[in-house]
């Protein structure tokens, strides 16, 4: 799952837009506006970002961690941690099904919104 989201391109530029408090995002859709530009014209949606909270920070290194060519192994540590306290389920390393960090994830990072 973290493999997957760090090649995102359009969660990758969240990530790096949103450690720059105060902006505003805009998000456009290339991939829907080729199935829907025969129906109607969807417009991008413009979002102003607060301070980022700590999961989605932890979300942004380890995005980048991942980026660099040279980085041997990368080790979710922190981001791990901040799930952790999020979803304390995945405390003591039992094993989850990846949906299930998937989920708690991206619901924990939308709430720190």
């Amino acid at each position: 799952i973290l493999q997957n989201l760090s090649q995102t391109p359009v969660l990758r530029e969240l990530l790096k837009e949103a450690k720059m408090p105060g902006t505003t995002v805009k998000i456009e859709s290339p991939e829907l506006c080729m199935l829907c530009c025969f129906s109607f014209k969807q417009e991008p949606q413009l979002i102003k970002l607060d301070q980022p909270g700590p999961l989605t920070l932890a979300m942004h290194q380890f995005v980048t961690e991942m980026q660099e060519t040279k980085k041997g192994v990368v080790t979710p540590k922190e981001l791990f941690a901040q799930v952790c306290k999020k979803a304390i389920r995945f405390k003591g390393y039992q094993q989850q099904d990846s949906h299930e960090l998937l989920r708690y994830l991206l619901d924990g990072m939308r709430t720190e919104e």
